[in-house]
């Protein structure tokens, strides 16, 4: 479904971007050669409804600026969205593993929740990090957090990743009741 979505913005993007350049090009040739007709289209009897309209007024320009930009964004927000991957070795040449970045910080919080004196964690990933958010049972951190860092990072070196994502941790002590 999120392939569909993304084809159908890419579409809806090129159309805007084409429609607010056609504008700015035939805005432009209307400017250049005033009661000459189209440069690119030949306007129909739909172009009477249009005749009160001036190529040169402020409000057709930016109307065609306006649907160019918002062409641009479009495309350039259907490009950027959706899921990032993590990339693992290849067991082979024509076969490509990835993982998402939720069963990566899945697998670290599991091991990282193991450790003694872990109360809690919360672990985001991506391609480039991890991020790991423990909680402590004790008031008194102690050595947890270098405890936990090694097991983050051993969690993330025992993956056969491409690229090793950085792992931060940080630890807060529990609360008091």
């Amino acid at each position: 479904m999120r392939a569909v979505v993304r084809l159908i913005t890419a579409v809806a993007g090129l159309i805007a971007l084409a429609a607010g350049v056609l504008l700015i090009v035939e805005a432009i040739g209307a400017w250049v050669r005033p009661g000459a007709g189209g440069v690119l289209v030949p306007w129909s009897p739909a172009g009477s409804a249009l005749r009160g309209l001036s190529w040169q007024d402020v409000a057709t320009r930016v109307a065609a600026a306006v649907a160019a930009l918002l062409g641009l964004i479009l495309l350039l927000a259907a490009a950027r969205s959706g899921r990032s991957e993590v990339r693992l070795l290849d067991p082979a040449p024509e076969v490509t593993v990835t993982t998402d970045p939720r069963s990566l910080a899945r697998l670290v919080g599991h091991r990282v929740r193991a450790e003694d004196g872990v109360s809690g964690a919360s672990v985001t990933a991506d391609r480039r990090r991890v991020k790991v958010k423990a909680h402590s049972r004790f008031r008194t951190v102690g050595d947890l957090r270098d405890r936990v860092s090694k097991i983050a990072a051993s969690a993330v070196g025992d993956l056969p990743l491409q690229r090793r994502p950085r792992v931060s941790v940080s630890v807060s002590p529990a609360k008091e009741r």
